[in-house]
């Protein structure tokens, strides 16, 4: 059932968040648990070195992401807002505007990338012996680029518009398809991980049948109708306005992660591009989690900033910075005292090279998440300024944490420390991060009290 949008602005603010982000939880979470135990299935199934190809994708899969999140956060805030300032009819035609833009921008991407595969590859930091596994990897998934992005959109148009728990639905059906096909693929047919490719990509694809029926039926309270699908240049550039700031904050994260890869190679080799994975999927577990409290958020914070009900959209903020500080620390514990155990979850007991590379991941799960209680107060306040349209500062704060202070970070220390150097780059620019999202937060609230 469809929560209506008025509710938004009435409805008590904890039940709200709840409602919303509960659903965006256990979707975002279980999609993080899928790259989890996908991890695991390719280090059973392949090898230490398979991992190591796939942490070498990373980059890449993380820019195709970052143009998809661009359309579909940027639609989603977009419909919210339109919602809160009583312009129904317009969210129709983001709709078929963020259908549009989805297939345009993935065709694009995947036709791109597919000529310069393997200098792309390379110059992520991949060695002769991890760009053929990380090429069989990223060939299946751009092919269905296209399909991601459609998948990826609609799911968060169709929470934005009233269905929750039925965008969960849909990301838990993609999930467990996923795992039931890289079971198949891996186990039985031995594809190696071209196999987990074409697992995650059917499993897209099957799911993406269901949305398109759901936005068909005109039971739906945001559905298909003639004449939507033309774009509009007020909407598209309204779209990219918002999404370029999840855009950003996913590019410089795969030009990051390029960097971090390039001077893992350098200081120690494949094994420790290959515990970087290993700590990137962990620690991207729980960043998921507080995505889908960011999601809960968006649509309250979206709608009531579009009524004006400033008071309201504080509200919602602080609760969810709370929830997130709490998530945070929990990740905190695990990777403090219990890295080694985590670590051994994605390694074959009798690989040879196990015991290197989960030491190495231990040391830096250690160093990397020192300060992670508080980096839930900068994740929910990047995400708060894009919900209510202030792009500037959501680029602001994406932009800051990935280029002015862990890139140069990144060139800088691991030449002088070593591989120490690269772990703990992290925790500086974070810290870093989190003050300015703080001046920019505190300068924001002033602006709702004197408007109130």
């Amino acid at each position: 059932m469809a929560v209506i949008p008025h509710d938004l602005g009435t409805e008590n603010i904890s039940k709200l968040l709840w409602r919303y982000a509960i659903p965006a939880i256990i979707a975002m979470s279980s999609m993080s648990l899928y790259h989890i135990i996908d991890s695991v299935f390719i280090g059973h199934a392949v090898g230490a070195t398979a991992l190591s190809g796939m942490a070498i994708a990373m980059p890449l899969m993380n820019i195709s992401a970052a143009f998809g999140s661009m359309v579909g956060i940027g639609s989603a805030a977009l419909i919210s807002i339109s919602l809160g300032e009583g312009k129904k009819e317009r969210t129709f035609q983001i709709l078929g505007n963020q259908v549009l833009l989805n297939v345009i921008v993935g065709a694009t991407l995947a036709a791109a990338s597919f000529v310069f595969l393997d200098d792309i590859l390379m110059l992520f930091g991949a060695s002769e012996a991890t760009l053929p596994p990380a090429r069989d990897f990223m060939q299946v998934i751009l092919a269905g680029s296209v399909v991601n992005h459609l998948f990826w959109g609609m799911n968060e148009v169709m929470r934005a518009s009233g269905y929750p728990r039925k965008a969960m639905t849909m990301m838990l059906v993609a999930i467990g398809l996923a795992c039931v096909y890289n079971a198949l693929f891996l186990f039985v047919f031995h594809w190696g991980v071209r196999g987990s490719a074409f697992a995650t990509v059917l499993a897209w694809l099957s799911v993406l049948g269901i949305q398109i029926a759901h936005f068909s039926s005109e039971k739906s309270f945001l559905h298909f109708r003639r004449g939507i699908f033309r774009l509009r240049r007020r909407i598209v550039g309204g779209i990219i306005s918002i999404g370029v700031a999840p855009f950003l904050l996913n590019f410089c994260s795969s030009i990051v992660v390029a960097f971090v890869n390039l001077a893992l190679q350098e200081q120690g080799g494949d094994l420790h591009s290959g515990a970087y994975g290993v700590m990137n999927r962990v620690v991207m577990l729980f960043i998921m989690i507080c995505a889908g409290f960011n999601q809960g958020m968006q649509p309250i914070v979206g709608f009531n900033y579009g009524a004006r009900k400033y008071e309201r959209v504080v509200a919602a903020f602080r609760q969810t910075v709370f929830c997130a500080v709490g998530v945070m620390t929990v990740a905190w514990i695990m990777g403090e005292f219990f890295p080694e155990a985590v670590a051994r979850l994605f390694v074959k007991p009798d690989d040879p090279q196990a015991d290197e590379l989960v030491a190495i991941a231990a040391r830096a799960m250690r160093t990397v998440m020192i300060i992670f209680p508080i980096i839930g107060f900068q994740i929910v306040t990047s995400n708060f300024f894009q919900y209510i349209g202030k792009a500037w500062k959501a680029i602001l704060l994406s932009m800051t944490r990935q280029m002015l202070f862990l890139l140069p970070l990144l060139l800088l220390l691991p030449p002088v420390m070593g591989v120490r150097g690269v772990w703990i780059s992290f925790p500086i620019a974070d810290s870093a991060a989190i003050v300015l999202a703080a001046v920019l937060l505190f300068r924001q609230l002033r602006q709702f009290k004197a408007a109130s």
